[in-house]
């Protein structure tokens, strides 16, 4: 950690020009680099004068900064007692890679030198209770004890069950504005109402606290903000009900009437998780801007650089692929895509959809209008945006000057979009399976009890029957429920027709392999592609168990076609799985979301066939 300071967390470092944001320090050129490399999700990395700071915000990183915040992420080192207390902290001749680069990313990205309290067996909810001393601590103004707090898990949005209310509702009634920005930092919601529907905006103003309302309502809307700031160094002005600027291009009419299609077969959350990347996209381009134009060594501006965005452990590998993708766009396409985005956030928020705009963060939609003369809230201010050739040295052309080149080219708005519906798509068939699924097991309960009813009903002993095959026996002996004379009887017995095992062995088969279809498909949603093959081995056990139920020949066509539906969805299913984790086989799918969809077509085959199968035995049966 870089230090101008003398005390007990001097640096070795000189001349710090960066600050981590939710770090709460101060770093050098050289920390810089690697701080930028760990990801936003690890340190938010901001230029402390070429870049433009609320001054709330950047006074609370001073305040941490000068009350010692470096020891949080030092405790063991700093601690004799600790094992880690002998471990030998950089130098300012150690080499940048691997020794600073290394202690960094252990320092801030594995967090591996914070105190940790001892997990107790009888303790589950430790998260809970840190939650709940940071809803306590942010009532005073000891800026290191919350984020201590936040530094071990609590949670910046935590709902108090007993106070009904979040740590930014106490830290704004108690006037505490560096806590509220820290806590907004890691990501608390401004709009969250308390028990009461009041949210922290609300009561900053009940308080009287105009600025620090206005401050909330900026960090409500920080991801459009940001976005409209990119591409025309404006903001809208809240203050007066206007909380949108959508620029338009220049040079050529916005993609969002021809991609409007698309961006309406997005679900709220698929827009949400793509306005929060593009904004991490427009944050690493502003900042790697910056970064060209602060750097006098080009050896360190080379060797620092951050093609795209850094993988985040938290997202699928789906949606980190995507995430690097956005670095190809060049200049134009990129700014297209932004002004989209604005456009259709603001169409969401009029149709009464909020849209998370980052980090949990919700635009809401203003209740009081202002007057007539003046700007309509609900519209937005429209800003043009020159094109590259007009404005040579704008932030269009400055972006496109620093567009990496990935690999494999550019990559258009529409090709973007066209992934993104395909994820839209195949999320509303996994939903669709798993609502079928979920019909499934109930039917199958139903018929569970029905079967249940019916054996305790015809349940009699046996010295009540003699030896005699009535018609009302043949009816449930599985020969279709036809009335046989004597000749037909004659007849079957002398070729018995094969027998179907009964409806309990078959519901008892269907419910696990519906079971470990539910998995599937939750391993689906989440993009845990790593654990289809395991999910799909176990489907694959549970349809031959259920196959070996029933002979040979059924004798059913019917059934032959379910068996055979349900033998070959399972044996596809297993070979798309196995074929997609070998790196020789070239004919496979190696798409994340190519594979996604193909799997869940062999799970609905698989699905249907058992549901079939249950009906045909049923009926068989006589139920």
């Amino acid at each position: 950690t870089c230090s101008r300071m003398e005390g007990p967390s001097v640096c070795v470092c000189v001349y710090p020009q960066w600050a981590s944001v939710n770090r709460a320090v101060l770093i050098c050129d050289q920390c810089c680099s690697v701080h930028r490399s760990l990801g936003r999700h690890s340190s938010q990395v901001r230029h402390l004068t070429h870049t433009a700071w609320p001054p709330t915000q950047l006074q609370m990183v001073q305040t941490l900064y000068n009350n010692g915040a470096n020891s949080i992420w030092e405790h063991s080192l700093l601690d004799p007692a600790s094992a880690m207390g002998s471990r030998r902290k950089t130098a300012v001749y150690d080499k940048l890679h691997p020794n600073k680069a290394e202690f960094i990313k252990a320092k801030y990205q594995m967090l591996a030198f914070v105190h940790r309290i001892p997990c107790r067996d009888e303790d589950l909810l430790a998260a809970r209770d840190l939650s709940k001393q940071l809803h306590s601590s942010v009532r005073t103004g000891n800026l290191e004890t919350t984020l201590r707090l936040l530094s071990l898990g609590a949670h910046a949005n935590f709902f108090h069950p007993e106070k009904g209310t979040t740590p930014l509702h106490v830290a704004v009634k108690a006037g505490q504005v560096s806590q509220a920005e820290l806590l907004g930092v890691y990501g608390a919601d401004p709009g969250a109402p308390d028990v009461n529907g009041k949210t922290p905006i609300d009561y900053a103003r009940e308080v009287g606290h105009m600025d620090l309302a206005e401050r909330l309502v900026e960090i409500q809307y920080e991801l459009t903000d940001g976005l409209a700031f990119y591409l025309c160094g404006r903001k809208p002005d809240h203050r007066n009900g206007q909380h949108f600027i959508i620029p338009q291009l220049a040079d050529s009419p916005c993609y969002f009437v021809c991609a409007c299609v698309t961006w309406v077969q997005l679900s709220n959350r698929l827009f949400e998780e793509l306005a929060m990347d593009v904004y991490d996209e427009v944050d690493r381009r502003e900042t790697d801007a910056v970064w060209h134009t602060t750097q006098t060594h080009s050896a360190l501006a080379t060797a620092a650089a951050v093609p795209f965005l850094p993988v985040n452990p938290e997202y699928s590998s789906t949606r980190n692929q995507g995430r690097q993708k956005l670095a190809r766009f060049n200049a134009h396409e990129f700014a297209t895509l932004v002004v989209d985005i604005l456009s259709d956030a603001w169409r969401r928020q009029l149709g009464n959809s909020c849209a998370v705009l980052k980090d949990g963060l919700t635009a809401k939609r203003r209740s009081d209008r202002s007057g007539s003369d003046s700007q309509d809230p609900e519209q937005p201010d429209y800003d043009s945006v020159a094109s590259d050739e007009d404005a040579p040295g704008g932030r269009a052309s400055r972006a496109k000057h620093l567009d990496p080149d990935v690999s494999d080219g550019p990559v258009s708005v529409r090709e973007f979009l066209e992934v993104k519906g395909a994820l839209a798509a195949s999320e509303a068939k996994i939903q669709q399976l798993t609502k079928m699924n979920t019909t499934m097991s109930k039917e199958l309960r139903v018929m569970q009890e029905k079967i249940s009813k019916a054996d305790k009903k015809s349940s009699v002993s046996e010295g009540d029957y003699d030896n005699t095959v009535n018609d009302s026996e043949l009816e449930h002996s599985g020969v279709g429920g036809k009335r046989l004379q004597g000749e037909e009887v004659q007849s079957r017995e002398a070729e018995p027709m094969p027998a179907l095992p009964t409806t309990e062995e078959v519901i008892q088969k269907t419910e696990q392999i519906t079971k470990n279809i539910q998995e599937l498909l939750r391993a689906a949603q989440q993009d845990q592609h790593d654990s289809f093959v395991s999910w799909a081995e176990r489907i694959h056990v549970a349809v031959s168990s259920m196959v070996a139920l029933f002979p040979q020949d059924p004798g059913s066509a019917a059934a032959r076609a379910a068996l055979r539906s349900l033998v070959g969805g399972a044996r596809r299913l297993r070979d798309e799985c196995r074929g997609a984790c070998r790196p020789d086989r070239t004919d496979l799918p190696a798409d994340p979301l190519l594979l996604t969809q193909q799997v869940i077509q062999c799970a609905y085959e698989i699905a249907k066939a058992a549901k079939q199968l249950v009906s045909i035995t049923t009926k068989e049966n006589g139920y």
